[in-house]
């Protein structure tokens, strides 16, 4: 199994997650961070520290965002890794919680 992270993490793009990743499976894009599922040992670690609440082990993914399970895996293998913390985007504050926001998802 592995850990998924969901549209509130869109245009958010917290990265207090990426501090703690033991095994830096983390993914950044544009507004956008993914989990790369052939790193991630499962430890659970990132659930708490993301500000957003948009990490969840793939077992207990809300059948809404179960499709971000292969965009993580889609977009991990284009996205460079991530292993220092970043300040958030300019405008998270306003758009956590905001759902939908899949369309607003920049793949670049």
């Amino acid at each position: 199994m592995t850990h998924v992270v969901t549209e509130n993490c869109i245009k958010c793009r917290y990265t207090d997650c990426v501090a703690v990743c033991p095994v830096d499976c983390f993914k950044v894009g544009p507004n956008f961070l993914v989990i790369d599922p052939t790193e991630c040992i499962d430890c659970a670690v990132c659930i708490p520290e993301c500000p957003a609440g948009a990490i969840y082990p793939e077992e207990d993914l809300p059948e809404d965002q179960k499709k971000f399970t292969a965009i993580n895996a889609e977009l991990a293998k284009l996205w460079p890794v991530i292993i220092k913390q970043i300040d958030p985007l300019l405008d998270a504050k306003e758009w956590d919680g905001v759902i939908p926001k899949i369309q607003f998802l920049d793949r670049g």
